[in-house]
């Protein structure tokens, strides 16, 4: 019997809708279920170059520009005072540790453009599920599935419309539930991550001085990260408007506990310890009320099956110190509809017909993983890098989110060899700027 649609999504986000493009762009039946009602507000507002190669691919790019969301040549990190950085001579070179980079500086493979965005991510979905449906493929908002039945030939995808229990068939069901983990938590896959227990509390704010921190006029609408002098936290800035950035605290679960009136207090405590900072968040208007993330790392035991697999945040999510979330999503939405397009043409839909998205995908996210430990263990060093031009580029190499075709890329292993041989030589001048998020870092991981 022919099933109603050849591929299930659940979940209409960036991850959703693009794998949702994808297909219907190839003249694969889709139905997309999102329990939302778009737009609305997600954090998540900045990207990486690797977007654009999807972008262009399914050609969204001219929406984008159209939508004018600013655009994005580059990144800076601030710090107020994280000792003094040294080369292997031990000489001092950055004692600010303040540190940029502009994406042009690396050519990059299907990258047309120098720059990437920052995005109003309710505008951004909106058009980008919209995309997905001028394409061909059907799309339910304000539809919330129950379960998925994957005991017949065909899945079931089950919901409710109104007060009527409905059911769809399909080929193969796509997991793009994001932090939701839907198959996730039915298949009972989802691990929580034993390190990274971060939590976030951020806002917008209208008349900030986005060049409050910034060394040149041309760096007003890059991404911002500002250390704060407390282990294992920052804070993020990323224009949304000309008048609008968001503005995130992101710190360790330990350091976020309370009410809500005390978590509001931690967020302006935090800023106030960057007084630059402080006074021109203080000069701003706050446009929306505060909004928390919490709990959010965790990994699944395995991210495809027979006749599923998950892209996005409803496989994986770390930490979002590098933009990494919405381009993660792209790119798995990229990489899978591949293996799918060809489990459509062999009708094989076995876990095995998903091995090469499941291993590009694994290695992807195993060297941001490992380069976000890297980071959090020793801030300094990631600062030593990129102001080094011995590694500089193979840094800009990662930060610009190509990190699927190596299974590790020789400046991470670089990286993780100096943070062991500072944590094993206590006389070390790094040695008491090491962050305590994780001992003996490179342990295998879970």
């Amino acid at each position: 019997m022919k099933p109603d649609f050849d591929i299930g999504i659940i979940g209409g986000g960036p991850a959703g809708s693009s794998i949702a493009a994808y297909l219907a762009k190839a003249g694969v039946s889709c139905v997309v279920f999102e329990r939302e009602l778009f737009p609305r507000p997600h954090v998540g507002e900045s990207l990486v170059p690797s977007s654009t190669r999807v972008f262009n691919e399914l050609g969204f790019i001219d929406q984008m520009e159209e939508a004018k969301f600013p655009h994005k040549y580059g990144a800076v990190w601030t710090a107020k005072d994280q000792g003094k950085a040294y080369v292997h001579e031990f000489t001092e070179i950055s004692p600010d540790c303040h540190a940029e980079v502009r994406f042009e500086e690396r050519e990059q493979p299907g990258v047309n453009k120098n720059y990437t965005y920052h995005v109003d991510r309710g505008k951004f979905d909106l058009l980008l599920l919209q995309h997905a449906h001028k394409l061909g493929a059907m799309v339910y908002e304000g539809v919330k599935v129950a379960a998925v039945d994957f005991s017949p030939a065909q899945p079931i995808v089950r919901f409710k419309m109104g007060h009527q229990e409905m059911g769809v068939s399909v080929r193969m069901v796509v997991d793009a539930s994001g932090r939701q983990t839907f198959l996730g938590n039915q298949l009972k896959l989802k691990v929580n991550d034993p390190i990274f227990d971060q939590y976030a509390i951020h806002s917008w704010f209208g008349g900030f001085d986005r060049k409050a921190l910034s060394k040149s006029d041309l760096q007003g609408d890059y991404i911002y990260i500002h250390f704060l002098p407390m282990s294992n936290s920052w804070m993020w800035q990323i224009p949304i408007t000309e008048e609008v950035t968001s503005i995130g605290v992101v710190t360790q679960k330990k350091n976020f506990a309370g009410s809500k009136q005390d978590r509001e207090r931690f967020f302006w405590d935090s800023v106030a310890t960057r007084p630059i900072l402080d006074e021109a968040l203080r000069r701003s208007n706050r446009l929306r009320n505060f909004k928390e993330e919490g709990d959010y790392s965790y990994a699944m035991t395995q991210i495809c099956g027979d006749r599923f697999l998950m892209v996005g945040d409803a496989g994986r999510f770390v930490d979002p110190i590098f933009s990494t979330g919405v381009s993660i999503a792209l790119n798995t939405s990229r990489f899978a509809h591949r293996d799918i397009l060809r489990a459509l043409e062999s009708n094989n839909f076995s876990r095995e017909s998903f091995k090469t998205f499941e291993t590009t995908i694994s290695r992807g996210t195993k060297n941001w993983y490992d380069f976000i430990r890297v980071y959090y263990r020793l801030n300094v060093l990631f600062t030593f890098f990129i102001t080094d031009k011995r590694y500089r580029y193979d840094v800009l190499q990662l930060l610009q989110g190509d990190v699927y075709d190596e299974e590790q890329p020789p400046v991470l292993a670089k990286m993780q060899a100096m943070v062991s041989q500072v944590e094993q030589n206590p006389k070390h001048v790094w040695h008491d700027l090491l962050n305590d998020l994780t001992a003996d870092v490179f342990c295998p991981r879970f």
